[in-house]
């Protein structure tokens, strides 16, 4: 019989639903899942915010999300994972810093429609 620690338990449902949320937030990115903009609308929010060229912009965060959720949620190359989603969180986080946060709105509406 094998002895389940609740800490492991409790790392393995943080693990899990983190990682499903980053990648349901990437497939709203890339194909308009869960209400999201799909391509289209991620790389009008990408040019709201400054990103060039902002096609590939949208592309490489919707991968990046998505990607790193789905190997997160599995426990496949966790830190690698993570380190795949760091630079798009940096980048958001330096966006909203920068005294853009209506662009932020904006690309939020955008996304909507």
């Amino acid at each position: 019989m094998v002895c389940v620690n609740r800490r492991d338990l409790g790392l393995l449902a943080l693990r899990v639903g983190t990682g499903a949320v980053l990648a349901a937030h990437g497939t709203q990115k890339l194909a308009g899942w869960f209400g999201g903009g799909g391509i289209q609308g991620t790389t009008a929010a990408m040019e709201a915010m400054g990103f060039h060229p902002p096609k590939h912009s949208a592309v490489a965060a919707g991968l990046g999300e998505t990607g790193g959720g789905v190997l997160l949620a599995l426990g496949l190359a966790t830190p690698a994972a993570g380190a795949y989603r760091t630079p798009g969180s940096s980048a958001a986080s330096a966006a909203a810093t920068a005294g853009v946060a209506s662009v932020l709105a904006l690309s939020a509406t955008v996304m909507r429609k």
